[in-house]
């Protein structure tokens, strides 16, 4: 080995690496980026959680155990006048947990009964499973630390029994029951696979056809941009909606995950991402001169594309303003429908103003990747 030669090419490739602006801001940017994404934004602490309580007991009491809940910050309450509002609320994602205190609660702590301690009911949305196992940890815990304050005054008068055992917490999961990480990953990972492969795939072989000069070619042609944006697109699109087919083929038969709701109609709805994202695939292949350019382009959009939209981190757990930057990622909106079939078992109608949203994004990036080939043309 030549020490010589071996560092004129190590020194040509390190001026190399410095004359090129985007390659530099990549191997900076891109793992601080990550550092903090994980570290601050990725967070399963839970933390300023909205709370819907439904206070039937209306006493000291009850109103005690809903400050002491949300003394630390942990949850925030929000009042519901019934049952049904609140699990509506739960569903919808206006709150994280739901609180029950029956009509007897504080009665139930003076005078003590047969049939244990005073109980509160939990509820939660099983389908998100890590943020509810997290809050419903939570709660409980800090339902138990509240306890022994509740129960003080009339402790003299329980015989010491009921005051040792606390308060009683029963949760109730309005889907999911027993909180299955399988299914949550398993819808969230046809997002994370679309999302990032369609965008990947679309964006190189464009870039590829432009350095062979085929895609200059075909611009000089009659066909429109129209035509020429969807002669790329549907091929590939028809190849990943088989896939997504035989995802849930195979996540049914191996993994035991089929959707509650209707197969067909999930397929339909996935099919109409995967033309979203190839487009943003021609969007990126646009701007991009090499193939190498490409890919790096489509790893950076794709990062916080999967993870700021759900797919293994809650949505609503992440601070207020990565929340509003979340909303404008169609995979966010993906990922709940995805999860929202899957786990709830839910159809159009509830789920009408998702798919707004995707029919909105999908349009408009349609609209820019189709200007996007005129300009070239």
């Amino acid at each position: 080995m030549n020490w010589r030669r071996l560092r004129t090419l190590i020194r040509r490739e390190v001026l190399a690496t410095l004359r090129n602006p985007f390659t530099l801001t990549v191997l900076v940017c891109v793992p601080l980026a990550a550092l903090l994404v994980f570290g601050f934004i990725l967070s399963t602490e839970v933390n300023g959680l909205y709370m819907g309580v439904l206070d039937a007991d209306h006493t000291a009491a009850s109103r005690r155990l809903v400050a002491d809940l949300t003394a630390k910050g942990t949850f925030l309450a929000k009042p519901y006048t019934s049952r049904e509002r609140l699990e509506h609320a739960l569903v919808s994602g206006d709150v994280s947990v739901g609180l029950i205190i029956p009509p007897d609660f504080d009665r139930g702590q003076r005078q003590g009964s047969g049939d244990g301690p005073p109980q509160v009911q939990v509820l939660y949305d099983g389908g998100e499973a890590v943020l509810a196992g997290n809050a419903e940890g939570f709660l409980r815990s800090l339902v138990y630390a509240s306890a022994p304050a509740l129960l003080a005054p009339h402790a003299s008068t329980r015989m010491g029994a009921t005051a040792a055992s606390g308060v009683q917490v029963v949760t109730r999961a309005l889907f999911n029951p027993k909180l299955d990480g399988k299914i949550f990953m398993v819808s969230g990972t046809f997002g994370f696979v679309l999302s990032f492969l369609t965008v990947l795939l679309t964006a190189v072989s464009i870039v590829n056809e432009k350095l062979t000069g085929t895609f200059e070619q075909l611009q000089v042609t009659p066909a429109n941009a129209i035509e020429i944006l969807l002669g790329k697109i549907l091929p590939l699109g028809g190849v990943f909606t088989l896939d997504v087919v035989l995802m849930v083929v195979v996540a049914g038969l191996v993994l035991g995950v089929w959707p509650n709701g209707s197969a067909l109609f999930f397929v339909a709805i996935s099919a109409f991402y995967v033309l979203v994202s190839l487009a943003m695939g021609v969007i990126i292949s646009a701007s991009s001169a090499t193939a190498a350019e490409a890919v790096q382009k489509s790893v950076m959009l794709s990062i916080p594309l999967v993870q700021l939209s759900g797919f293994a981190f809650p949505v609503r757990n992440m601070p207020t303003v990565v929340q509003w930057v979340a909303e404008v990622f169609p995979a966010t909106h993906y990922i709940r429908v995805t999860r929202a079939i899957y786990i709830r078992g839910e159809g159009p109608l509830t789920l009408a103003p998702e798919l707004l949203l995707l029919l909105l994004f999908g349009v408009l990036v349609m609209a820019y990747a189709l200007r996007r080939i005129e300009a070239r043309g």
